[in-house]
């Protein structure tokens, strides 16, 4: 039972790891003509949702996984924040990447959402990176 928590765990930190990559695709966005960022923003969007699915089975599985393991309260609390930080940036770029396919649609001008989209980006992949690197090297804290 706990290796298949252990493998849904990873299959949902799996399902975060575009956020990693985020960044580097949020930065062409503007360079990009009207279809083209449309196709983006759209991908961007499935594989945002996707990820909060993800991180839903990260905090299920990963809270007990915690209750079997033996992790200092300031990792665990640690973790906890940084998980649920990572969840809020990713629903809060949900509605600048609705705004931006609105406003391609119409025609009109997107360069406000694409730089609030790149700034949740970087948000997004330095707190998944802070993250990982606290899942490997637990005993630090």
């Amino acid at each position: 039972m706990e290796r298949f928590l252990v493998f849904l765990h990873i299959l949902g930190a799996l399902s975060t790891g575009f956020y990693i990559l985020l960044p580097f695709i949020a930065a062409k966005l503007p360079a990009l003509d009207g279809s083209s960022q449309s196709g983006a923003i759209s991908i961007i969007r499935v594989l945002n949702r996707i990820a909060q699915f993800g991180l839903i089975v990260q905090l299920l599985t990963g809270g007990y996984l915690m209750t079997k393991g033996t992790y200092s309260i300031a990792w665990m609390v640690i973790v906890v924040v940084l998980l649920l930080a990572i969840a809020a940036l990713g629903g809060i770029m949900g509605k600048p990447l609705r705004l931006a396919l609105a406003n391609i649609q119409q025609k009109q001008d997107i360069a406000v959402y694409t730089g609030k989209i790149r700034g949740l980006a970087l948000g997004l992949a330095v707190c998944l990176l802070v993250m990982t690197f606290f899942m490997v090297y637990r005993h630090i804290i």
